[in-house]
């Protein structure tokens, strides 16, 4: 039997995050190899020492958020917390993951494409905030000047959106499959903020 598009979709995405996390492992621990060696910290060594943890991080994040999630499979909110400070360190935005204890990966796939969701209307930078209420999650981001895309936004009410997707926003198509037909996703915006919760 013929899998779904969406399952196909999430299997290529811990595909690439599986062969693409052992290299550039490989490239952090051969860095502090070399520092453990006594090699001088130059600038250069300090830019691809940053780039190889920042770049890890962010496979991690992207396996959560992109990866095949089964039910079963559970993941700590302290060890998404830990991805995220390492994504978005030194960055425009800030993160505040406010959700504690251990969650099924489903749940922590569908909170991380929400937090991208409300992440595109920062343009300028502002603060994201993810917090879980009972069975529900929250994600709501803050700035003095937002900008969320009218097109994109409605994909979560169902509406056929836009014939051109572009990929920073597949997050929006997505999110609709990983929550289910039997759930429903309520967001407001206002001037200073957006939120989802579902």
């Amino acid at each position: 039997m013929p899998h779904p598009s969406d399952k196909i979709a999430s299997l290529i995405g811990s595909r690439i995050c599986h062969d693409l996390i052992s290299p550039v492992g490989a490239v952090a621990n051969g860095l502090e190899l070399l520092e453990l060696s006594g090699l001088p910290k130059s600038p250069e060594f300090s830019l691809v020492a940053e780039s190889a943890g920042h770049a890890s991080a962010r496979i991690q994040y992207f396996r959560l958020a992109f990866g095949d999630a089964e039910p079963g499979q559970a993941v700590s909110g302290q060890a998404v917390a830990d991805i995220l400070a390492a994504v978005y360190e030194g960055g425009r935005i800030g993160i505040d993951w406010q959700a504690a204890g251990e969650f099924a990966r489903p749940d922590v796939k569908a909170a991380l494409l929400a937090l991208m969701c409300v992440e595109q209307a920062l343009v300028a930078g502002g603060r994201i905030v993810v917090a879980r209420a009972g069975a529900r999650w929250h994600i709501r981001a803050e700035a003095e000047r937002l900008s969320p895309d009218p097109a994109l936004w409605d994909l979560l009410r169902g509406a056929p959106g836009p014939e051109a997707i572009p990929p920073a926003a597949v997050q929006f198509l997505l999110l609709p499959h990983v929550i289910g037909t039997n759930a429903k996703i309520d967001f407001q915006a206002t001037e200073s903020a957006v939120e989802i919760r579902f």
